[in-house]
């Protein structure tokens, strides 16, 4: 459970070079953020999961009594990591949280939402921070057969949506992006005919990013107006104001953002995604 794998969910973070002070930026902004959505982390008494006979036989038994403060810290240590746990991502300048009990996407969305507001930097070597709701193994065949219900929640009909996929691969060689970008295509097409893809105002990105063997996935909302989902680039002044709230944005303000996050952008191919 220390290695990205397939299905796992989490964040997946981009740093420039200093692994371990990424981490600990993580370990913070997330804390912080997830206290404030979820409330404070709730960690369980071990010792009340421990039956009655155990309790009888271990009363008198100094060595029992020993070993089982030692169970009790080290499931205390566990249960301090259970929200959010780093993991080998796989891939240099890369780190990945594994989360447990939360919602990768609407933590990752406010964090940036309250950043792109408030222009309050928080991280220093942090660069992107990507929510990761469902991963597979990168085959073709594996992530053909389990996009067709992993996106549902957002392309399956009634529910429709414009859209842009962007692709990155890493430590990966045997992937072709113009075959998983059409695939994928093809699939949100087959849930309803009515999503239509859009490069320069999507109301979704799908984020494909493949690690090695692993093909991390995500659909997520404001992803120009929140430049990539970089923490950076997110804080920095623009003509829309510090104060003004994405979803209030007009479609015509929208637009304007758009257009001037993605002139590099072709109107015929969904460019590939850098960090």
């Amino acid at each position: 459970g220390r290695q990205l794998e397939a299905g796992m969910r989490g964040i997946l973070i981009t740093c420039n070079m200093n692994e371990r002070k990424c981490v600990g930026e993580a370990y913070s902004l997330l804390g912080e953020y997830g206290d404030l959505l979820y409330g404070p982390e709730q960690f369980s008494d071990h010792e009340e999961r421990l039956s009655g006979s155990d309790r009888e036989e271990d009363e008198d038994d100094v060595e029992a009594a020993l070993k089982k403060e030692v169970g009790q810290i080290r499931a205390s240590t566990e249960q301090k990591l259970r929200r959010f746990q780093s993991v080998e991502s796989g891939a240099n300048n890369v780190v990945f949280i594994r989360t447990q009990g939360i919602e990768p996407e609407n933590l990752v969305h406010h964090i940036l939402k309250d950043m792109h507001t408030t222009k309050k930097k928080k991280t220093r070597v942090i660069l992107r921070m990507l929510p990761i709701s469902g991963t597979c193994k990168a085959f073709m065949e594996d992530m053909k057969k389990y996009t067709e219900t992993f996106f549902e929640p957002w392309f399956k009909a009634p529910n429709k949506g414009t859209f842009q996929i962007v692709y990155k691969a890493r430590n990966n060689s045997h992937m072709s992006r113009e075959e998983v970008i059409k695939e994928l295509a093809g699939i949100v097409g087959s849930l309803n005919p009515e999503n239509k893809v859009d490069l320069n105002n999507p109301e979704y990105t799908v984020v494909v990013e493949i690690i090695k063997t692993v093909c991390c996935l995500s659909v997520v909302r404001d992803y120009v107006l929140f430049r990539k989902y970089n923490l950076q680039e997110v804080v920095k002044s623009n003509k829309e104001g510090a104060q003004q709230n994405p979803s209030s944005l007009t479609e015509e303000q929208n637009s304007e953002v758009a257009k001037a996050e993605t002139e590099e952008k072709s109107s015929k191919e969904v460019k590939e995604e850098n960090k």
